[in-house]
């Protein structure tokens, strides 16, 4: 699309979001609606308290989903199974070949929120990769070293060198998510190896570098993990989007915390983008004159690369100004929105049949 042809509205096959926290109980109600408002399918992240690490407690967490769900909701989580050092090889193709899970994530040890449980030694978990690349069930990766020497700005490309790389010439055959990217040199090593890896790629990481953070004062609610980087890999991580490539997709890495856990003294990670997500994407793609290839990242890549057809609905996409609300209730306190409350260029229609 030439950038200087402007469209009103723009429609495409209802998407899915490829990295999703929805959190249980009280805070699971409150944040849902926002993404089967706009997802057709959503791949749920594991890490609970406890883990989802079985086929029961992953079927019990889905039917908690299902139960939540509004009403008048066709939207379907898409589960994952949490590594740790202990997982069973065959709990993890009993799940996958039920079609309880979809993919196994892999959380280095202490990297992020509730990864605690996580894989201390990829040494650990030899058996369950050489399972999982023998009946192809992809793995789900947040890429970053735990190191404490290591800067948190540099974490992410020192996992890429020193595990990720190693472990993609050990399993050839193993396919692989490289969750949230957040760095160009990310993006070089998912076209390298194409198109057994991919990436998704978060609107926040779309929108905001390490600047953004401290812009006029600090912003606890821009803070996840990865954290965002420097200028140039914001700019490397839209061209990967807006490319038009099958290897790169849309997962929002939606991550709702209390606004009181945001805002303390040790404050957590995460962003929750949901209520905004497609707003943004589409502001992204239109700022950079490719909204003829947003269908193909929201819609088209992810599904293909998980083996699954492309959802048969609608959404419509307008330009017209509007807002969301700043915050939502979560239970016993809110949770504040990616984005809430500033004026938006674009809005979301109702999804068609």
């Amino acid at each position: 699309m030439n950038s200087g042809t402007t469209v009103d509205s723009i429609t495409i096959r209802q998407p899915d979001d490829w990295h999703v926290h929805l959190r249980d109980g009280a805070m699971l109600a409150a944040v849902l609606p926002f993404t089967a408002a706009q997802f057709a399918r959503g791949l749920i992240m594991p890490n609970l308290v406890p883990p989802v690490t079985t086929v029961e407690a992953a079927t019990a967490y889905r039917r908690r989903i299902l139960g939540a769900r509004p009403l008048d909701s066709g939207f379907e989580p898409l589960m994952s199974c949490y590594l740790t050092d202990h997982s069973d090889p065959d709990e993890i193709e009993t799940g996958y070949q039920e079609g309880v899970w979809i993919g196994a994530k892999l959380y280095p040890a202490g990297a992020t929120t509730n990864a605690h449980h996580g894989v201390t030694d990829i040494g650990a978990i030899t058996p369950v990769l050489d399972r999982m690349e023998r009946i192809g069930m992809p793995l789900l990766v947040h890429g970053e070293s735990t190191d404490p020497a290591v800067d948190v700005f540099d974490r992410e490309a020192v996992f890429m060198e020193t595990t990720l790389v190693p472990l993609l010439n050990r399993f050839q055959g193993l396919k692989v998510v490289i969750e949230h990217a957040t760095t160009e040199e990310t993006v070089d090593l998912v076209r390298a190896y194409a198109p057994r890896v991919g990436a998704t790629i978060t609107p926040h990481h779309l929108m905001i570098n390490r600047t953004s953070l401290f812009q006029g004062g600090l912003h606890p609610h821009l803070y996840c993990l990865p954290i965002a980087k420097r200028e140039h890999h914001r700019l490397a991580l839209r061209r990967a989007a807006t490319s038009g490539e099958g290897c790169f997709f849309a997962g929002t890495d939606t991550a709702p915390h209390l606004k009181g856990a945001k805002e303390s003294s040790c404050g957590c990670a995460g962003v929750f983008a949901a209520a905004t997500a497609l707003q943004s994407y589409a502001q992204v793609f239109d700022e950079d004159g490719a909204l003829d290839r947003l269908e193909a990242f929201m819609s088209l890549n992810g599904a293909a690369f998980y083996g699954l057809a492309p959802n048969g609905a609608t959404i419509r996409l307008e330009r017209r100004p509007g807002r969301v609300h700043p915050t939502v209730a979560g239970g016993e306190g809110e949770g504040v929105v990616f984005r809430g409350g500033e004026e938006l260029p674009w809005a979301v229609g109702r999804a068609q049949s």
